[in-house]
């Protein structure tokens, strides 16, 4: 990254939304491995760039959707902060009441339509929210955030096939971390270059940086514009790399490390840290300085502790409740 030709403000707010994410998704290990967290979290420590560069060339109205691991994509469409911990920590003030856990998190006012673990699960869900809004005749689009394990789902390539036809307005977005669950996707696909899967529908389709937010930024607003003007689906594959376990903070929930990757590998993504590299870029450009970083943390921290709280405070959902909010009446 060099000298920017955007305004301070778009710049540190990029900055703000990643750290958030970053020290959201890194406060929530103590209480996993104490066990106080009982829901299974995938964390998404070191992507997310994706989610906010994405979010950020989206307008407030258009639709996403998430996957097992999307504290990021959630928080960066607007999701509530206080509402998501609430929900990890199983309580009834959480997004979801107490009932969905990390992987089943909604916000219907901010635009986040809903993530579920089941992998590609909720890929056709967007694109059918994609048919209704050229029905009728909106000016939104929808965008779905899967990770490189969903390309190898049937319903990938039904999904591709339908939109394409249809022309609809929908932003596939692969995070490609190189890993699906903890096979090597030179493992588990024949062409790991995912982007020329969508290519044979006739899909505009690139690959890109997915650890420089404002490349994201650009590459999302372009592919956005295009939509934007009927002109059918677009996919976009970013390389990315995620610093924590699969699930829970190295592998195994339990705290014991298993990770299987090797450690040089994690060594090279570390020096490709998007919020590293965006601190770098703001210092060089003069609109950051190692004061104004650390105000940035313990702002941000102060949030994320004082959600901690009121989630820890909260009741837990009744028993005599349980399927109450769980099927729409």
């Amino acid at each position: 990254m060099t000298k920017s030709k955007y305004s301070k403000s778009f710049l540190l707010k990029l900055y703000q939304q990643m750290l958030e994410i970053r020290l959201f998704e890194e406060s929530l290990i103590e209480p996993i491995l104490s066990g106080e967290i009982k829901t299974p979290c995938h964390l998404y420590t070191g992507e997310e760039a994706v989610a906010v560069g994405v979010c950020a060339a989206l307008n407030k109205k258009d639709y996403a959707f998430g996957n097992h691991r999307s504290h990021g994509h959630y928080l960066a469409k607007g999701g509530d902060l206080k509402a998501l911990m609430s929900e990890i920590f199983g309580k009834s003030t959480g997004c979801s009441r107490g009932r969905g856990g990390s992987m089943h998190i909604i916000d219907k006012k901010a635009g986040f339509l809903g993530a579920t673990p089941i992998i590609a699960g909720t890929v056709p869900l967007a694109v059918g929210t994609a048919l209704a809004l050229k029905i009728k005749k909106k000016n939104r689009l929808t965008v779905t955030f899967f990770g490189d394990g969903a390309t190898a789902e049937g319903v990938i390539s039904e999904a591709f096939n339908f939109s394409a036809l249809h022309k609809l307005p929908i932003l596939f977005i692969c995070e490609n971390n190189l890993y699906a669950t903890h096979m090597p996707i030179t493992e588990s696909l024949a062409n790991p270059k995912i982007y020329l899967q969508p290519k044979t529908y006739g899909i505009k389709s690139v690959r890109a940086d997915g650890n420089d937010v404002i490349k994201v930024f650009e590459t999302a607003k372009k592919m956005i514009t295009q939509i934007k003007k009927h002109k059918g689906p677009a996919f976009i594959e970013f390389l990315t790399y995620r610093m924590r376990g699969h699930v829970g903070p190295d592998d195994n929930i339990q705290g014991t490390h298993t990770d299987i990757r090797k450690s040089r590998e994690i060594e090279v993504w570390k020096k490709r840290d998007p919020i590293k590299k965006m601190e770098k870029f703001l210092i060089k450009n003069k609109f950051l300085d190692q004061s104004k970083i650390k105000k940035n943390y313990q702002k941000i921290n102060k949030k994320i502790e004082q959600a901690k709280t009121f989630s820890r405070h909260s009741p837990y959902p009744k028993k005599n409740e349980l399927l109450k909010y769980v099927f729409k009446k």
